[in-house]
């Protein structure tokens, strides 16, 4: 098994294993993609979350569409979901979603929670979901709700 690099991130724990201050009452969910990025929204006293229209834009056009949704929504926080392989190995999309996330959190000044995302895609297909990334935002988010105390 080959040692994981220093400098690599690491892929969040299932489920979130992070302290999620009480009073982060409302969250945005992101499922990044490289050419679409899912977004959902929600809320800890519902455990529910919402699709929102899909941001089909990359690079600073993806970051000015977040920042339209995060004015809007005024969250607490936001969720990113980073995928990895079935067994829990990273892999290139690991680390670009959470370059997303480290992204956010610097342009955003708000706080970022990683979700592993694993087959949130095919459970949105499964679902029969109209726009799969907003379904699996969803999916991303209500992940994270149910790991809330």
């Amino acid at each position: 098994m080959a040692a994981a690099m220093p400098d690599a991130p690491v892929p969040p724990a299932t489920p979130v294993a992070v302290a999620v201050p009480s009073h982060f009452q409302s969250f945005l969910a992101f499922d990044f993609g490289l050419k679409r990025t899912g977004v959902a929204s929600g809320n800890r006293l519902l455990g529910a979350a919402t699709p929102q229209a899909t941001i089909k834009a990359e690079g600073d056009a993806r970051f000015a569409q977040v920042e339209a949704r995060i004015k809007e929504w005024q969250p607490d926080a936001l969720v990113v979901g980073v995928p990895c392989h079935p067994d829990g190995a990273p892999h290139e999309n690991t680390r670009r979603a959470q370059k997303f996330a480290r992204q956010l959190r610097g342009r955003f000044n708000l706080q970022v929670f990683e979700v592993d995302e694993r087959y949130s895609t095919t459970e949105a297909l499964a679902s029969g979901a109209r726009d799969a990334d907003a379904a699996s935002a969803c999916i991303i988010l209500e992940q994270f709700l149910r790991s809330l105390p």
